[in-house]
């Protein structure tokens, strides 16, 4: 999630451990911790455009990695905290701040190695938006007042809050994958796959996609107190074969596309309005529409040792904010 959601989550794990004098210290310490793991965004390389998607959500995310990294968080903050706080006391609270990262991240539909170096698989739960202020702002507020009152019972209410609040997720994605099979079998379809993820900043627009005879098929769905469906596009899943003729499947293009495929977990497709674009299809503004945030461009004249390009097309995100608002309310 974000690095403000990130922050408040984990500086609430870490003062569930602090006494009625060391509230705040604790969500100082377990606030910066939280958001250490995202320090993985870093790890760029000026000629392979992928490598930091493939570092993200990797190994500082995973399980494994939770004692080393809340060692070396705790390790330079004991240099600031040492007058308040003993270094085992530091770094009980970095190890629980930076123990919420992963877990919160799984939450989310991008996919999180929380198992790491054992499985590479991606967790993704899609039972939260990477942002959304209604499960953010409670457990930012209750964290702030649990420091400024020294009393731990706040920071109770706000993991009971965000408990509350995925759990609350797991539900509505429930709704909407259910919504989905509907969808899916009015117009006599069988998806191979069908996934619920939620829209930006909600728990009640979801977007839906399935997988059917080659195609994948994208709609919206609004679970307030009644089902509302959007029906939206379809497009073709890639067929590098059918799409890309020319692709040598012994460059390095081509194995930019199997990075991007296991990054995006199988849901690609040529872009039709744009000639070597290939998108991920998991991600818009607008839950119904095709209109990724990002792709990957492949170049037929690229040399066999050259890199894909990474773009983001949030061109019109303006205009697609609108009709989200639209749809949402």
């Amino acid at each position: 999630m974000d690095p403000v959601s990130q922050a408040a989550f984990g500086a609430s794990w870490a003062q569930q451990a602090a006494g009625r004098g060391r509230t705040a210290a604790a969500a100082a310490v377990g606030g910066a911790a939280a958001m250490a793991p995202d320090l993985d965004t870093l790890i760029r390389s000026p000629t392979d455009p992928l490598l930091f998607l493939e570092y993200h959500r990797q190994f500082t995310h995973a399980l494994s990695f939770i004692p080393v990294g809340a060692l070396l968080v705790a390790v330079p903050l004991y240099w600031l905290t040492r007058r308040r706080l003993g270094f085992a006391e530091t770094y009980l609270f970095a190890f629980l701040g930076y123990a919420s990262h992963g877990l919160l991240d799984a939450c989310t539909s991008y996919g999180t190695q929380l198992l790491w170096p054992f499985s590479d698989t991606r967790v993704a739960w899609s039972n939260v938006s990477v942002v959304d202020p209604l499960f953010t702002l409670p457990v930012l507020g209750l964290v702030a007042l649990a420091a400024a009152r020294r009393q731990p019972r706040y920071a109770r209410l706000a993991l009971m809050w965000a408990a509350a609040y995925l759990t609350l997720g797991v539900v509505q994605r429930e709704r909407a994958e259910a919504a989905g099979a509907d969808i899916a079998a009015s117009r006599g379809h069988v998806p191979q796959r069908l996934e619920a993820k939620p829209a930006l900043a909600s728990l009640v627009l979801w977007k839906v996609i399935y997988e059917h005879d080659g195609r994948y098929y994208v709609d919206a769905v609004r679970t307030g107190f009644d089902t509302r469906v959007h029906a939206g596009d379809s497009i073709e899943k890639l067929d590098l074969a059918k799409h890309f003729p020319w692709l040598d499947r012994s460059s390095q293009q081509a194995r930019d596309v199997e990075r991007f495929r296991r990054i995006s977990d199988g849901f690609l497709s040529p872009d039709p309005r744009v000639p070597g674009r290939i998108v991920d299809l998991r991600y818009s503004m607008v839950p119904n529409e095709i209109d990724a945030f990002w792709a990957v461009v492949l170049d037929s004249g690229a040399a066999p040792d050259e890199h894909a390009d990474f773009v983001t097309t949030r061109e019109r995100a303006p205009e697609q904010a609108v009709r989200l608002l639209d749809m949402m309310f």
